[in-house]
């Protein structure tokens, strides 16, 4: 038997645990939807940066996934030195 899983490949399981820590941590409802199902950001660390006062809005932006156009640009800006 096979389980549903969502496009970053997470089972809906830990999708919904996933948004229940970062619900019960103080992050907005829409947010901890959209970032239970990122499996890019550390759960973890968020939490952890809002446990030590950190608004949950900044530790999104501080622990945010890289774009992956600006990590080609990183990749050629390295090459080219």
């Amino acid at each position: 038997m096979t389980s549903a899983v969502t496009a970053n490949h997470e089972p809906n399981s830990v999708v919904a645990w996933r948004h229940t820590q970062l619900v019960r941590s103080g992050f907005p409802e829409e947010a901890a939807a959209g970032v239970a199902e990122d499996d890019r950001y550390d759960l973890h660390r968020l939490i952890e940066l809002v446990e030590r006062g950190c608004p949950p809005e900044l530790a999104l932006r501080i622990l945010a996934p890289l774009e992956e156009d600006r990590l080609a640009d990183h990749g050629e800006l390295l090459r080219s030195e």
